[in-house]
C-alpha cells in the first residue's frame, strides 16, 4: 500500500517537473521573440525645393494674384508692387534726358543761320576798315617821305593801319567759328551727355520691372507672406513658390547605419501616407551634422562617440503623390 502510494507521489512530482520545464522554455522562447532588440527603422521626411520671391525696391503690395496652394508657370505674374518714387525719379531722368538731347542737338547743327550772318557782316565791316586804313597809310607814306608831314602823324597812320589788320582777322576768325560750329569734343561731350541720361532711364526702368513679381520656375505657391497694402522693403520675402518636380528626402542616420547607404547607392523606403506604398531612392548628398548630433558613449572603455549624417536621396522616377513633409522610412 505504502509502495504504491510513494510510486504516485514520484510520478506526480516528474509531472511537475515537465510541466515547469515547459513553462520555462516557453517563456525563454517568448523573451527571445519579443524581447530581443527590433530592427533599426530609419525616418526621413521629404522636402523641395523653393524660391523665394522678393524685389530689389521697396513698395507697398498692391496687388497678390495668386493664393497659398496654387499652381504657377514660369513667367506667370504673381503681384505687383507700387513705387511711387520710383515713377518719380523717372520723370526726372526723362526730363534730363531731353535736355541732353536738346544740347547735343544744338551741338551737331551749330551755331545758327542769323549768327553765322552776323559774324559775316561783322567781317565785311572790318574788311571795309582795314582797304580804309591800307590806303591812307599808302598816300602818307610818300608825304612822310618828301617832309611834308611830321612823324608823329605817319605813326598815327600806321597804327591804325595795323590795328585795322588785326581786327579784320579777328572778325574773320569769328565767322568761320560760327560757319563750322561747335568744336569736335563739345559734340563729343553732348553725345556722352545723353548717353548718360539714357543710362539713367534705363536704370530706373529696370526697377519699374522689379515691381512685377514674375514667377521664376514652374511649381506651387507655398506661402504668402504680406498682405495687400502692406509695406516691403529692399529683398524682403513675399512669397516662396516650391518645386514640386525637385522633391528630395532627408534622413538623419547615425554613423553604424551607413552601411548600405553610400554615395550613389539605390535602396527602397516606404511611405505611409501612401498606404506604405514602396518606393526607390538614390543617395545623391552626405554631410556630418558635427558634435551636436552625436550620441555621447555611456562609458568611456570600448566605446566611442557615435556621429550622425545627414543622408539626402531622391526618387529615380516620378512619384505624383508625393509631397513636401510626408514621412519616409527605411526598415532594416
Amino acid at each position: 500500500m505504502k509502495t504504491e502510494h510513494k510510486s504516485e507521489s514520484n510520478k506526480n512530482m516528474l509531472v511537475a517537473f515537465a510541466i515547469t520545464l515547459v513553462v520555462i522554455a516557453l517563456v525563454a522562447l517568448a523573451g527571445f521573440l519579443f524581447l530581443r532588440p527590433a530592427e533599426p527603422l530609419i525616418e526621413g521626411q521629404a522636402d523641395a525645393d523653393e524660391v523665394r520671391i522678393s524685389s530689389k525696391v521697396p513698395g507697398r503690395i498692391e496687388e497678390i494674384r495668386v493664393s497659398e496652394g496654387q499652381t504657377v508657370r514660369a513667367g506667370d505674374t504673381l503681384g505687383r508692387l507700387s513705387i511711387p518714387d520710383v515713377m518719380a525719379k523717372k520723370a526726372q531722368a526723362e526730363a534730363a534726358r531731353a535736355a541732353a538731347e536738346a544740347q547735343d542737338r544744338k551741338a551737331v547743327k551749330g551755331v545758327r543761320s542769323e549768327q553765322v550772318e552776323a559774324a559775316y557782316q561783322m567781317w565785311q565791316k572790318a574788311k571795309a576798315g582795314l582797304e580804309v586804313a591800307e590806303k591812307s597809310y599808302r598816300r602818307i607814306e610818300p608825304l612822310f617821305q618828301e617832309g611834308v608831314i611830321t612823324a608823329q602823324k605817319r605813326d598815327e597812320v600806321y597804327a591804325n593801319y595795323k590795328a585795322m589788320q588785326a581786327t579784320e582777322e579777328a572778325a574773320r576768325q569769328q565767322y568761320r567759328m560760327a560757319r563750322n560750329g561747335a568744336e569736335k569734343e563739345d559734340r563729343e561731350a553732348a553725345a556722352a551727355m545723353v548717353e548718360r541720361a539714357q543710362g539713367a532711364v534705363d536704370e530706373v526702368n529696370s526697377y519699374i520691372e522689379e515691381s512685377v513679381l514674375i514667377s521664376p520656375i514652374d511649381g506651387e505657391v507655398s506661402q504668402i507672406f504680406p498682405l495687400r497694402g502692406e509695406l516691403v522693403g529692399t529683398g524682403a520675402p513675399v512669397m516662396n513658390i516650391m518645386d514640386t518636380e525637385n522633391i528630395w528626402v532627408s534622413f538623419n542616420v547615425r554613423e553604424d547605419l551607413l552601411k548600405d547607404l553610400k554615395m550613389g547607392s539605390v535602396f527602397k523606403a516606404e511611405v505611409p501616407a501612401l498606404e506604405g506604398r514602396e518606393i526607390e531612392l538614390k543617395v545623391t548628398y552626405m554631410k556630418n551634422l558635427g558634435t551636436y548630433a552625436a550620441w555621447k558613449a555611456t562609458k568611456t572603455t570600448g566605446q566611442y562617440d557615435i556621429k550622425t549624417f545627414e543622408v539626402r536621396a531622391r526618387p529615380t522616377e516620378k512619384i505624383p503623390d508625393l509631397r513636401p513633409g510626408m514621412t519616409v522610412l527605411i526598415k532594416r
